[in-house]
């Protein structure tokens, strides 16, 4: 009886062995998968992360790229048009130069500020209480020294002994009777020596 059982089992013995065997072949084809789509996931996640990293420094010099080449070509409009504003002629020049600035005291209280513009030589900021314009001179066959704005539709005209501001859009004098030192002491003279008149000059022929 002991020597049937011996057998059986004996006999049973590879069975085991395979049963085993078959099983722990099947862990560690599991385990191999498990490593193999861990990899996977890595890698694609790599590679993810690689795209993303390229998106974004594209991302990021792209408005860099705009950018400049918008304030390059703001430079360039600008300068432009300081080109085109300091274009004068050598009449315009000696015209410019002959203009009082200054704060200058009008009728009625009133002020008027002419500044030089140093961006554009022989160009003039002239402003007061409501108004500001950039004048340029024009050439006049009187001599008289005349600033206009074309744009704001401002004139101002200086004579000897004092100047004055026109706004021709509306048809109205914005400053009346305003006089430099130059012109104040010009003023005082022609008080004192007032020149002949028309009748006067007739009379002496």
């Amino acid at each position: 009886m002991k020597t049937l059982l011996a057998s059986a089992f004996i006999a049973l013995v590879p069975s085991l062995v395979l049963a085993q065997a078959a099983s722990a072949d099947k862990a560690s084809a599991k385990a191999s998968a498990k490593t193999a789509s861990v990899s996977k996931v890595k890698t694609v996640a790599k590679k993810s992360s690689t795209k993303g990293s390229a998106k974004t420094t594209v991302a990021k010099v792209e408005p860099t790229s705009s950018r400049v080449q918008l304030r390059s070509a703001t430079s360039q409009v600008a300068s432009g048009l300081i080109a085109a504003r300091t274009a004068m002629s050598p009449e315009e020049l000696a015209i410019a130069q002959r203009v009082y600035v200054g704060q200058i005291a009008c009728e009625l209280g009133a002020t008027v500020s002419v500044t030089a513009d140093p961006e554009a030589p022989g160009h003039f900021h002239v402003g007061g209480k409501g108004f500001k314009y950039h004048m340029a001179p024009v050439v006049t066959s009187t001599g008289t020294v005349r600033l206009e704005d074309p744009a704001g539709g401002a004139v101002w005209l200086q004579i000897a002994n004092k100047s004055m501001l026109m706004d021709q859009k509306r048809g109205q004098r914005l400053a009346d009777e305003c006089m430099s030192p130059e012109q104040i002491v010009v003023a005082e003279a022609i008080k004192k020596t007032p020149p002949p008149s028309l009748f006067e000059a007739k009379a002496t022929k």
